[in-house]
């Protein structure tokens, strides 16, 4: 993941941390014993991440605190938006697909685009885990990390919830469609 030196200006930094709170009040089924007042000064203490959850609201990926880890101190962010964000839709997996189609490119990658995010995208476990919280993607689907040895062979996977059920899929890695984005994560 690419290390973002980028920082938000003071009035939209402020403005971002009270979409953040109101999302986080409104939502504490999500992050059940976390108070935002630790949330704001951990934020507060690393404001670059602040840039990275920007990126993840102005693409649609309403972020939201799904979790603390007690190890490292860090709360941990996923995009919760009802359906995968919509600014990062009709994109294939990675780099080397995107290079790889000669015709009808996509217009960006989904691993390109989380690492200029700043962004790691949601792996299939975190993926179930965000659909223990809620019901996501019941009319889209998400790419989530691959592992190494499928996306040798040219193959990628996602995941999406139909019939009340997450499921996994695979695709080609270059592949892309206008329901079919990716979520993300960040710790802060």
């Amino acid at each position: 993941m690419k290390s973002t030196k980028k920082k938000l200006p003071p009035v939209e930094s402020e403005k971002l941390l009270g979409v953040l709170e109101a999302r986080f009040e409104k939502n504490m089924s999500r992050h059940k014993g976390v108070q935002w007042a630790k949330v704001l000064a951990r934020l507060e203490a690393k404001p670059e991440k602040l840039w990275s959850l920007s990126e993840m609201e102005r693409t649609g990926g309403e972020p939201d605190v799904i979790g603390y880890d007690k190890k490292t101190g860090e709360f941990v962010f996923y995009d919760a938006s009802e359906q995968s964000p919509k600014g990062r839709r009709s994109v294939c997996y990675d780099h080397e697909a995107l290079e790889s189609r000669k015709e009808h490119k996509p217009w960006e990658s989904a691993v390109n685009m989380a690492d200029e995010m700043g962004i790691e995208i949601l792996t299939e476990e975190q993926y179930r885990e965000l659909q223990e919280l809620g019901e996501f993607d019941l009319t889209t689907s998400s790419w989530v990390k691959t592992p190494p040895e499928i996306r040798k062979l040219g193959g990628a996977l996602f995941c999406d919830r139909r019939f009340n059920t997450v499921f996994l899929y695979h695709n080609g890695a270059e592949s892309y469609y206008a329901a079919r984005g990716f979520r993300g994560s960040l710790r802060v």
